[in-house]
């Protein structure tokens, strides 16, 4: 007869498992994907390391369930700040204004994301990070050209450009902790990022008033 876990025993199952992944979390904000080893994921989390392999085959399945567990959180934001404004202009620059000011307050873990050496399966996740934003843009900028706000464009096309622009022009900023340079300090480049999107879409910012 096949063991079946009672309710109890899987309920504490679960319940280390968020462990571990809040314990991840924390790993991944101080030290990146190269402190995020089973080792020290199960140290942070009080278990033995051993236990580990009963929620994750692998620290690259780990490392996929990170990836998601906080990309899920950014998109999460994202869509709530969108949510927020009325226009699709003042929705467009929610979208970057929100992401590049909530990677430069967690340089490490945005770092993380966006660019830090890993596993073959987190550079697939990656991929569809970087989908997710560009559908959240292009439906953001489908409603503009809908509402004649725009200079007829790709909608696809213009968002994959503004978020590969957006992840490269945080490259620096991220990498560099204090920023050397002002004009890398966060307060100049959200700014700089929601003028340049505004502009590269053949809208007005506020600067051009």
């Amino acid at each position: 007869m096949a063991y079946r876990r009672t309710p109890a025993v899987q309920a504490r199952l679960d319940a280390q498992r968020e462990a571990v992944l809040q314990a991840a979390v924390g790993l991944l904000a101080e030290r990146g994907y190269g402190g995020c080893s089973m080792a020290a994921v199960a140290e942070r989390a009080g278990i033995a390391t051993g236990s580990m392999y009963r929620h994750f085959g692998s620290k690259a399945d780990l490392s996929v369930e990170l990836f998601r567990r906080v990309v899920t959180r950014e998109v999460a934001a994202v869509h709530e700040a969108v949510a927020r404004h009325g226009t699709p202009r003042e929705r467009i620059a929610a979208v970057v204004e929100t992401f590049a000011a909530r990677a430069l307050r967690a340089p490490r873990l945005a770092h993380a994301l966006l660019v830090e050496p890993a596993d073959t399966v987190v550079d697939a996740e990656r991929l569809v990070f970087r989908r997710t934003f560009r559908d959240v843009l292009a439906a953001e900028i489908a409603a503009a050209l809908a509402a004649g706000q725009l200079p007829p464009q790709d909608p696809q096309l213009t968002a994959a450009a503004i978020v590969g622009a957006t992840a490269e022009a945080l490259t620096g900023p991220l990498a560099a902790a204090p920023p050397p340079d002002p004009r890398t300090a966060p307060d100049a480049v959200v700014p700089a990022l929601v003028t340049f999107t505004l502009r590269s879409l053949g809208g007005r910012d506020d600067s051009d008033a």
